[in-house]
């Protein structure tokens, strides 16, 4: 247990909670990063994983950057995220997953509200709600975050060329996108209104294919997307994308993209910033999905949301000035901005 606790020593964790139900067939690690700015907000996973291990690291990495990303975004709510093991017993049997998940979400009293995420729908919110209110993304609540993650990922691309090239048009650009998925399609098609040259990739082929053949995209294998030769590389796949090989094959000068985690380490952030590559951290880029949820959390408007969404072009825009000032690799400038707001908070009471 000691290495355990070690872990979750280094990387600030309040609480950490490993779940079971066997009858249910559900076991999962929720994760409670921080909770200094309010309730933990974070969604829950329901993924296979190769180890327990893999749960673990995944559940701490994803909180943690819930905290920064709501911290960053201006949100009044802390870290936190859920990762439901998925086994390879089928068929599964969604009801009693979800309701067993709910149950323990009710045991932690308000500490962490849960919501949507890879491999859970809004169906499935509904099924957590029969046992505990501390869930969002139900259907006709909220609505679905996917549009509003794109548009704040543009508005960080936008200002990621701003501060490279002193433009943020994008006409003409060359876009490398490695994921179709529900963020990824509207990021797509977001791009191409700006009039920015599209190449597409996913490992479910027919996605690309569709996203290609809708708005006159290029389609790249998935295994070659980040190493084509691109202005702009966009991430909204699963994380860990930045290993040692993909940084040195990388052929683009802006990082920018939807998925989380997008660094495999730290030190990859670092090896981003050697080879002159502008990265933009995904705590930043990605944070319209939690904005948009402060309709349902906060009871914000949609302009409201709006601006908060168009707003992550100026937070961009201030971690890549802080980075250059400062000598260091925007990843270590999102997180001292963040920690710089929790320790507002802390002081402030």
């Amino acid at each position: 247990m000691k290495s355990v606790f070690d872990t979750l020593a280094a990387v600030g964790h309040e609480q950490v909670l490993f779940c079971a139900d066997e009858p249910a067939g559900y076991r999962a690690i929720i994760a409670v990063h921080s909770t200094a700015l309010g309730p933990a907000l974070g969604g829950t996973r329901l993924l296979r994983y190769a180890s327990d291990e893999d749960a673990l690291v995944d559940a701490l990495r994803l909180s943690r950057g819930m905290t920064y990303k709501n911290a960053l975004a201006g949100m009044d709510v802390g870290g936190g995220k859920a990762v439901i093991l998925r086994s390879g017993a089928e068929p599964l049997d969604r009801e009693r997953l979800f309701r067993a998940h709910g149950r323990f979400i009710e045991r932690l009293g308000g500490r962490f509200i849960t919501g949507e995420d890879v491999g859970t729908t809004p169906a499935d919110m509904e099924l957590i709600r029969r046992e505990t209110r501390h869930v969002k993304g139900l259907a006709g609540e909220g609505g679905d975050p996917s549009p509003w993650t794109a548009k704040g990922v543009l508005r960080a691309i936008q200002a990621a060329a701003r501060h490279r090239w002193g433009s943020d048009d994008l006409a003409g650009r060359t876009v490398a996108l490695q994921g179709c998925g529900s963020v990824g399609s509207r990021l797509a098609a977001e791009l191409h209104r700006t009039g920015a040259r599209l190449i597409v990739a996913d490992v479910e082929a027919e996605r690309a294919r569709h996203v290609a053949a809708e708005l006159g995209a290029s389609v790249a294998p998935p295994d070659e997307i980040a190493s084509i030769q691109a202005d702009i590389f966009a991430p909204c796949a699963l994380g860990g994308v930045f290993d040692d090989r993909a940084v040195q094959a990388l052929r683009a000068e802006i990082v920018a993209g939807a998925a989380n985690n997008q660094l495999l380490e730290p030190r990859h952030g670092d090896a981003l910033a050697t080879r002159g590559v502008l990265y933009v951290p995904d705590v930043v880029a990605n944070a319209g999905g939690v904005l948009s949820g402060g309709a349902d959390l906060f009871g914000w408007s949609r302009a409201e949301v709006e601006r908060r969404v168009h707003a992550i072009y100026d937070t961009v825009l201030r971690v890549l000035e802080m980075a250059k000032v400062d000598g260091i690799p925007p990843h270590l400038a999102a997180e001292r901005l963040a920690e710089q707001r929790l320790r507002e908070r802390a002081v402030a009471g």
